[in-house]
């Protein structure tokens, strides 16, 4: 009695199965329909992404080869392509590039490069700081003290591992002003972080030493 019981049940559960099949058969072609997609546009975004970035590194190194070897008409517009195309890798090295090998005159146009770089690109925390602190070097030269702030404030009010190179650069900036007391503040503050990187901070100390002792 007890098996045939079990039997009618195990039959009506397989009937309920069948039947929610049956019955939802629309919706669950569509459904798996809708997660092939998925998967497939998964993979081949994918797939697209590295076939881009595999053309932008050969379009990277080329100008590259092509600017050493003589041929510079056109480094300024092909890296400028590249920065326009916000990779995390080869947008800044473009950038730095230029800046190394002093390809464009414009301060304007090289900011604005920078705040492609920064702003738009997506990179990774450390990286984007390091354009940060590049940029204000670049900017040190010719660039107001507020200038500097405010291009720096993302970097000194956080734990950045740029941070002592960041007050450390404004230290030397007001030194090259003349304005003393502003220098050995700055100075100061390099020697009173904490997991300090200890040749920014000799540097440091040694600046107050020789420069800024009273």
């Amino acid at each position: 009695m007890d098996e045939d019981i079990s039997e009618i049940s195990a039959r009506t559960r397989n009937q309920k199965i069948i039947d929610f099949f049956i019955n939802n058969k629309k919706r669950i072609v569509i459904g798996l329909s809708i997660l092939i997609l998925l998967v497939f546009s998964y993979f081949s975004y994918g797939e697209i992404k590295k076939r881009n970035k595999i053309k932008i590194a050969e379009k990277y190194n080329n100008s590259k080869i092509n600017f050493f070897s003589e041929s510079k008409n056109n480094i300024e517009n092909e890296m400028f392509e590249i920065i326009k195309k916000k990779d995390q890798t080869y947008s800044p090295l473009a950038l730095y590039f230029l800046l190394d090998n002093n390809i464009i005159n414009s301060k304007e146009k090289i900011n604005d490069l920078f705040d492609i770089i920064i702003n738009e690109t997506k990179l990774e925390k450390e990286i984007k700081n390091l354009t940060i602190y590049k940029k204000a070097i670049y900017n040190s030269d010719f660039g107001t003290e507020n200038d500097l702030l405010k291009i720096l404030n993302p970097i000194i009010n956080s734990d950045s591992i740029w941070k002592p190179h960041a007050l450390y650069l404004l230290g030397e900036y007001f030194l090259s002003k003349n304005e003393k007391q502003k220098s050995k503040e700055f100075f100061e503050k390099v020697l009173n972080l904490e997991n300090n990187n200890s040749k920014i901070r000799l540097e440091a100390e040694k600046k107050i030493q020789r420069d800024l002792s009273e």
